[in-house]
């Protein structure tokens, strides 16, 4: 069977499909995966639409912020993510970060927190394509999902406390969680049971929805109801709010009016909006690449977040990122491709354009109750629980993400989040593990005493491996656990061997702690041999003069060689005429 000639183009078009996504799905576009995408973008639209106008509350800005945030991210973002079903939207994390962050500094002037509103998106897409052009995909993984569970934790709570006000018909309250919270308690006398009425059986309906039809639009049927019942009942004569005019139509794109000043004071809420949002849309993008078997570039997701975002802050919205209830719907609905994307940024067009009017008569509750049902989302139970039962610490280190949320606002405990993930890697990082080794029974192989306690300590000889590359933040941690060893020994060892296999790195500290270690074993009358270390660490070992201050390190000797040569009492140098000079490299 004769071969089929290569086409000289395929390389060519191969690279441009990894380079621009678009061309990656594209290909070998069909009918079939076209009404998939039609079904599943009109099902999102339907789902992004209330959360939009519900975020933009959190956010305390016009509803039609909201929308237009939606519509135009959502014209983007499908053309460079490399994630086939992630949905791009508001967020009420962001949206809560937003509203409790520009208040003070837009002193009550509606137009000035619309304009900082939309600068900050602006922002955004500025530090996205800036992480995209260093590519700093890694980047995401230095926020600490435990710090984040806390963080959300408080960001649900927070919701909680200026959400339930509107559902029971009170006025919002305003300041920080503690401030909502007493606001609320302070006025509960004052509830409208008209406002009850509603928000509780909506909130009644989207729970019940939740539960027995997920990923269905649910919230649009709420809404519609919402508007019907309050012309039908008259719910505005018994006190109940409306969401007021939206206006009809699409403003024009432009940048924000600010002040130069304004970039300085802005610039922690666009890093916080940027953290936020860059961690949850790469998770939401590795969750889908991983169930369908996608390609994932976390680099491509940083352009597609700056497109989406400079999208949304010249059409007058504020900072978008992926969402994970609506990228659940929009691949619930079967979206085969990011065409669905477009698909519900179009619908959410449509609905601008000509039926944006017929929201101004949905009641407040009904509003309140589509927000509240981000909660249970943010708040993950079992993972609270899985932490309780693994790890005190790490659990303690989500409350203290948590109590920064609530003692000093979102965007200070954000900022206190992304430390917390910093200090905590810096510390992991600077405590490795060093085992102790002992000798399996009946081999020549060596393994961690602590976790086997059936290995056969070796008299005489300590056998030391440090689970980490050896650098000037984690070499003393080393040195000191090495004659801590010694110390508590109820016999002083007569040779120390040092096993770098798990080392993959060795910077000039590491090496200057391990001939400081030799010096002070040599006045000890204890021997040092090193062993298994790699060829870039033993290149730094030869060039530091720790190699000529142990006798020398090379690549044929291994821990068996030197607990061998240490009990014999021979010479702690390299295997002698056993290895060849070469084997010193």
């Amino acid at each position: 069977m004769s071969k089929q000639p290569r086409d000289p183009e395929e390389p060519e078009r191969i690279a441009v499909g990894r380079r621009t996504p678009l061309f990656g799905w594209a290909r070998g576009y069909g009918a079939g995966t076209l009404r998939m995408d039609v079904v599943a973008g009109v099902t999102l639209a339907a789902y992004l639409l209330p959360a939009a106008i519900g975020d933009a509350s959190l956010a305390r800005l016009p509803p039609e912020a909201g929308i237009y945030a939606c519509l135009f991210s959502g014209l983007v973002f499908w053309v460079f993510s490399s994630s086939r079903r992630t949905a791009i939207t508001v967020t009420s994390a962001i949206s809560l970060l937003m509203g409790t962050t520009l208040g003070a500094m837009a002193e009550g002037d509606a137009s000035r927190f619309g304009a900082l509103a939309a600068c900050t998106a602006l922002m955004v897409a500025g530090l996205a394509l800036l992480a995209w052009l260093i590519r700093a995909g890694s980047l995401v993984n230095f926020v600490s999902e435990t710090v984040l569970l806390g963080f959300k934790v408080g960001v649900a709570l927070t919701l909680m406390s200026t959400q339930l006000p509107k559902l029971f018909g009170l006025g919002a309250g305003h300041g920080g969680f503690w401030e909502c919270v007493e606001h609320f308690l302070g006025h509960l006398n004052e509830a409208n049971f008209a406002a009850i009425a509603v928000g509780g059986t909506a909130l009644a309906v989207l729970i019940l929805g939740k539960v027995y039809l997920p990923n269905k639009p649910v919230s649009l049927v709420v809404v519609i109801a919402g508007i019907v019942a309050a012309g039908a009942l008259g719910l505005g004569e018994h006190g109940v709010k409306m969401l007021g005019e939206v206006p009809r139509g699409l403003p024009a794109p432009g940048l924000p009016s600010i002040q130069r000043s304004d970039l300085n004071e802005l610039l922690p809420l666009a890093l916080a909006c940027f953290v936020l949002g860059a961690v949850e849309t790469a998770a939401i993008g590795r969750m889908w690449a991983s169930a369908h078997g996608d390609r994932f570039d976390p680099n491509r997701e940083f352009l597609a977040l700056a497109g989406a975002n400079l999208a949304a802050g010249l059409g007058r919205g504020f900072p978008v990122s992926g969402g994970m209830s609506q990228s659940l719907v929009n691949a619930g609905a079967g979206a085969r491709t990011p065409l669905s994307g477009l698909v519900a940024a179009l619908s959410i067009l449509v609905v601008a354009v000509f039926f944006s009017g017929a929201l101004r008569t949905l009641p407040q509750p009904v509003l309140a109750a589509i927000v509240l049902m981000a909660v249970p989302g943010l708040i993950k139970v079992e993972e609270i629980r899985s932490l309780w039962r693994r790890d005190r610490q790490e659990l303690l280190i989500a409350a203290a993400a948590l109590g920064g949320v609530l003692a000093s606002g979102l965007l200070r405990g954000a900022l206190i989040g992304a430390v917390l993930s910093l200090l905590l890697l810096i510390r992991r990082a600077s405590r490795p593990n060093v085992a102790f080794l002992g000798r399996i029974p009946g081999t020549r192989r060596y393994s961690d005493v602590a976790r086997h306690a059936d290995n056969e300590p070796v008299p005489g000889v300590l056998i030391v491996r440090p689970e980490s590359s050896i650098l000037y933040f984690n070499a003393e941690f080393i040195h000191d656990a090495v004659i801590d060893a010694i110390d508590d020994a109820e016999e002083a060892p007569r040779a120390v061997v040092v096993d770098l296999s798990a080392a993959a790195l060795m910077d000039i500290h590491g090496a200057a702690m391990l001939k400081k270690l030799a010096a002070e074993l040599r006045d000890r009358d204890i021997r040092l041999d090193i062993v298994e270390a790699r060829s870039r660490v033993r290149d730094r070992l030869r060039v530091e003069g720790v190699d000529d201050a142990i006798g020398g390190v090379d690549r044929f000797r291994s821990v068996a060689d030197a607990v061998e040569a240490a009990m014999a009492g021979a010479d702690s140098g390299p295997a002698g005429s056993a290895a060849p000079a070469s084997a010193r490299r």
